[in-house]
Formats: C-alpha cells, sequence, structure tokens
C-alpha cells in the first residue's frame, strides 16, 4: 500500500517589498565589482535589454564602444522599463579607448566571443573585479577589442543555432559571474 502524498504548499509570488528584502540579501553577499563594456550594439531593444540585465545584476558601470546606441536613445525605454537610469554609462570612444578605459578603472576584461582560443564561460576567469565585454549584433566583437581583452568566454550550446542573440548572452554571462562569487561564498 502506498502512503498518501501531502499537497504541497500553496506557492505565492512575493509583494513588492519581500523582492526587496531578498535582493538586499543578494546584494550583502556581492563584493566583486562588475562591470559591462558593450561595443558597437545598435538595437535599441537589445539595448534596453542589455541595461535592464546589467541593472538586476550590479554593473557598476557601463561602458560603450564603436556606434553602439546609447541608453538615452528614444527606443531603448522599452525594454530597458526605467533600469537605464540605474546604470550608470559612457560613450568610451573605440573598442582600445573603452578597454583602457576599462582598466583604468581596475577591472580585468573578458569578452564574450567565440574565439579559437576561447574558453567555455564556466570555467573563464570571472573572480574578482571583472568587465565583460559584448559585440555587435551582426560581428560581435571587433579585432580591436578582442586583442584588448585579458581573457575571451563562449557559452557552450548544443543545438544547431550558431549564435545567441546578443542581449541574452550577456544576460547568461552576467548571471555566471555573480553565481561564480556566490558560489564561493562561505556564508552560503
Amino acid at each position: 500500500m502506498s502512503k498518501p502524498q501531502t499537497a504541497a504548499p500553496a506557492r505565492r509570488q512575493l509583494r513588492p517589498t519581500d523582492v526587496k528584502r531578498l535582493n538586499r540579501d543578494w546584494r550583502r553577499r556581492t563584493d566583486a565589482r562588475l562591470g559591462l563594456l558593450v561595443e558597437s550594439v545598435t538595437q535599441p531593444f537589445n539595448i534596453g535589454s542589455i541595461l535592464r540585465s546589467a541593472a538586476a545584476f550590479g554593473v557598476e558601470h557601463l561602458w560603450l564602444a564603436g556606434n553602439a546606441t546609447t541608453p538615452d536613445h528614444r527606443g531603448v525605454g522599452k525594454t530597458a522599463l526605467g533600469s537605464e537610469r540605474l546604470v550608470p554609462w559612457e560613450h568610451a570612444g573605440t573598442a582600445a579607448q573603452a578597454a583602457a578605459a576599462v582598466r583604468e578603472a581596475g577591472l580585468r576584461l573578458v569578452a564574450i566571443e567565440l574565439t579559437g582560443d576561447a574558453q567555455p564561460l564556466h570555467e573563464a576567469p570571472l573572480d574578482g573585479d571583472v568587465c565583460l565585454a559584448v559585440g555587435g549584433e551582426d560581428h560581435g566583437c571587433s579585432p580591436a577589442l578582442l586583442a584588448a581583452a585579458d581573457a575571451v568566454a563562449y557559452i557552450p550550446q548544443i543545438g544547431r543555432v550558431g549564435s545567441l542573440n546578443v542581449a541574452v548572452a550577456t544576460a547568461i554571462a552576467l548571471a555566471e559571474a555573480r553565481r561564480r562569487e556566490w558560489a564561493h561564498d562561505p556564508a552560503l
């Protein structure tokens, strides 16, 4: 005779004050500085989505390079949903100039791109203070940005699609950088 199963407790979504409390708890467990360099991403909805992910994962500064659309573009707000006000940003010029600004801020630069020497994202050097770099929708990171990077990482995929949307790839990379930090937190 089988044991009767008990009903799972009813689940409910967190109220806004509970979400704030939960986020505050995770912020206390976060010490590493995280930056983001976006080169030549031109679609406003991609920039908006990148900004929203950057705000969610505590990016302290966004450097734009090349012909990247700026957060103050009127089309960005549809996907940024106000997060464009939460992430300090600057257009730093060329990829080399942006990389120099990242280094001046004391961050290592890890490009997210498919190259012959790229490491899988889960093995990439994302510890400590780091700035992730992503490139444009069609061509990815420029040769100048790749040359300036301290390391290159890729997101392993098993499907038949060659690459991810830049905003999706950025969110995955930012989440992995934070996950890696939190995984080494002795308080967890």
